[in-house]
């Protein structure tokens, strides 16, 4: 194409998007006087998206958390790569200021450069990075965000080219950041045996536990009303501290399921998803996983991230199988304690445990994050509760497998967890048979080796904690007043224990793949 025709086209498109902007900044429209521009100073800089994000974190529950730090990334990437890259390569003045009616334009005209719109980069990212998790969220955000844009042109701020461009690189944005850390719905399907369990229309056959001291995330509707409303005939039963223990409760709730031959339920934390699980294996009957406490690493692993998902699996007789940790303390065997060749035999009955199991500063961080979540809520007392464990705690000294150890942090996963560094993220197999072990050794510059390991990925982790997946670890010569840590409870540990696995010992409803 030749100079001459390539300023033909230049010249044509600039003349359609004048003509465009014409139509648009100059036509009244009767209630978006006052509303659009109004939309458009709430955006900026970017404080109604801010305020949305908070409100999704809040109260979306797991998926909701993670479509709001979606959301923000992706309007973080957007509106660095308009501001600082567009508009700096591409410098169009913008459109003068009496384009439009002034009761509709702006207070204060910008002083940057119009190409590409900013608020509109934000606007589609945001709105396009939240759909990406929730796709119901996504739907209710595109108008907001669309308004947003229009908006833009409606004052005679931005000409349609800008905003046009504006929303195709906050899309865009959305896209590269997933691209980078993928999507749930992306990641790959999980590799897990099906079982046979009823089918409970309505929660027909199912007793629900539900545990109301459990530190659930704020929701616009309480867990019990959402059980009743999506099943009706399910045997819903509220557990308060002072109803007993918590253990006899789920207990008598499984004896019932398995003689009408239904299923146990349990809504609460992880810690009481450990109690349900205790009591389903004891009974032999299905379990149905409820999300209702903080953080519900087991339901969000399941893919029930909401009680809609957990009470759409019960009906449809959707389940899986599930390996089961074990923890067993052991006596002295021969005057010694146990290691990986001598093991004496059991000294009590076993504890369970489905998420992590925990030695050295989890077990405090543990302690003090439940102190603290009655206050300030779950995530600001983890927060704290880091920063005290990281300036008072000490590395524990233990024999693990029959070699003596300085352990600043002993973890072992339920299955092969994928992440980086010390801290678990997610498991894609809940049956592989396998223990997830990472120990973050004590001795010089503990601490700041620690907040590395926390950080490091690829081969630097190495480096910084010793990795394994076995099917067995025996762990001995613990100091008296040892904490140990597992599903978010906390509890003094024997002097010697072994950690092994009880293979799709539990079934767990789930909802069916796509």
């Amino acid at each position: 194409m030749n100079r001459s025709r390539l300023r033909r086209v230049r010249q044509f498109f600039r003349a359609q998007d004048h003509a465009a902007s014409g139509l648009v900044a100059p036509r009244r429209r009767p209630g978006a006087g006052r509303v659009l521009p109004l939309l458009s100073r709430s955006t900026d800089p970017g404080l109604m998206w801010i305020a949305i994000g908070a409100g999704i974190w809040a109260l979306g529950g797991a998926r909701g958390r993670r479509a709001a730090v979606r959301g923000a990334v992706s309007l973080a990437l957007a509106s660095a790569t308009a501001t600082t890259i567009g508009k700096g390569a591409v410098r169009h003045a913008r459109p003068v200021p009496d384009t439009g009616p002034t009761a509709r334009q702006l207070h204060e005209h910008p002083l940057t450069t119009s190409f590409p719109s900013g608020h509109a980069a934000s606007a589609a990212a945001f709105a396009a990075g939240v759909a990406m998790e929730a796709r119901g969220l996504g739907a209710v955000l595109a108008p907001v965000a669309a308004s947003v844009a229009f908006s833009r042109v409606h004052s005679g701020d931005h000409r349609p080219r800008d905003v046009l461009v504006g929303a195709a690189l906050g899309v865009g944005a959305a896209f590269a950041v997933r691209g980078l850390v993928p999507s749930r719905a992306q990641l790959p399907p999980p590799a897990r045996p099906r079982a046979d369990a009823p089918a409970l229309p309505e929660g027909k056959g199912l007793t629900v536990v539900v545990n109301a001291s459990s530190g659930a995330q704020p929701q616009l509707v309480s867990p019990v009303q959402q059980l009743r409303t999506a099943l009706p005939q399910a045997d819903i039963v509220i557990y308060e501290p002072d109803s007993g223990p918590l253990t006899e409760v789920l207990a008598e709730a499984a004896r019932n399921a398995a003689r009408s031959g239904g299923a146990l339920g349990v809504c609460g934390g992880d810690g009481t998803v450990n109690a349900g699980a205790a009591a389903a294996l004891s009974f032999d009957v299905p379990l149905a996983v409820l999300p209702g406490g903080t953080f519900n690493h087991f339901a969000a692993d399941l893919g029930a991230d909401t009680i809609a998902d957990a009470c759409a699996a019960v009906e449809a007789g959707s389940a899986v199988r599930a390996d089961v940790g074990r923890i067993r303390p052991l006596v002295q065997a021969g005057g010694r304690f146990p290691d990986r060749h001598v093991l004496g035999p059991p000294a009590a009955e076993p504890s369970y445990f489905l998420n992590t199991f925990s030695i050295g500063v989890y077990p405090d961080l543990v302690r003090i994050r439940e102190r603290w979540s009655p206050r300030i809520g779950g995530p600001l007392s983890a927060l704290l509760a880091l920063f005290q464990v990281l300036r008072t705690t000490r590395p524990v000294r233990a024999r693990v497998n029959g070699k003596r150890r300085s352990i600043w942090l002993l973890f072992a996963g339920n299955g092969a967890y994928r992440s980086f560094g010390v801290a678990p993220a997610r498991r894609h197999d809940l049956a592989d048979g396998l223990l997830d072990v990472r120990i973050a050794h004590g001795g010089h510059l503990a601490r700041p080796r620690l907040l590395a390991t926390a950080l490091a990925g690829g081969a630097a982790r190495k480096l910084l904690y010793a990795a394994a997946r076995p099917r067995r670890l025996v762990v001995s010569e613990l100091p008296e007043g040892t904490q140990m840590a597992y599903d978010g409870e906390t509890r003094p540990a024997p002097s010697a224990l072994v950690i092994d696995k009880l293979d799709e010992a539990l079934t767990v409803y789930r909802p069916a793949e796509d």
